[in-house]
């Protein structure tokens, strides 16, 4: 019975934290003063999120598919947490694509075609996951109304000068975040799966 409680309160608890990020990540004010350090940012913490709990959810079912129906209750969160954000007058007018759904039938397809190969989905669904996530995020970003416009139609309050954001210094990253992401969401991916993996076995 302590398996089982455990196992429904890290499916609630990582698929909650999984919606609070994505909130985040569309939040006009961070987009406008971090633009592409917030991408990279979110997109690396959205993959470690969806690869932990969709891994641990896949090996302690051991059914093929139950990744992606992880990814499907993180992205019925979100709709309803923004849905509700939104009605209380949050400046959210565009729409959060599922962009875990892809990722995780990766996930899915490297464990059903490794034939449930513990190794091989922490291996190749991590990297896979990874480095797609990162990908399928810019296209939730293109969703975003123009950040500028929205910042001016809610302005925020004046902020204390150690909270002031400083410009974002989009060059250090090489002008692609997709890439920088991808890059360390496929190496981070990999240790998350295995520790999906490893909670099933304490």
């Amino acid at each position: 019975w302590l398996r089982r409680c455990t196992h429904y309160l890290f499916i609630v608890v990582v698929a909650v934290n999984s919606t609070l990020l994505t909130i985040n990540a569309g939040d006009y004010i961070f987009y406008t003063d971090w633009a592409w350090t917030s991408f990279v940012v979110f997109s690396i913490s959205q993959t470690l999120m969806l690869v932990v709990g969709a891994t641990y959810y896949l090996t302690f079912t051991g059914v093929p598919g139950t990744a992606t129906y992880y990814a499907l209750i993180m992205t019925v969160y979100t709709w309803i947490a923004k849905g509700a954000w939104f009605a209380l007058g949050y400046p959210y007018d565009f729409i959060v694509t599922p962009v875990w759904l892809p990722s995780a039938m990766l996930l899915d397809l490297a464990h059903w075609a490794t034939k449930k190969n513990k190794h091989s989905l922490i291996l190749f669904g991590g990297v896979l996951c990874g480095m797609s996530l990162p990908l399928f995020n810019m296209v939730n970003l293109i969703t975003v109304a123009d950040p500028l416009e929205t910042a001016f139609k809610y302005p925020r309050p004046t902020l204390p000068p150690y909270m002031t954001p400083i410009e974002p210094q989009v060059g250090k990253f090489y002008n692609s975040p997709v890439a920088l992401g991808a890059g360390a969401g496929a190496v981070l991916a990999c240790t998350f799966a295995a520790l999906g993996c490893k909670l099933n076995t304490w």
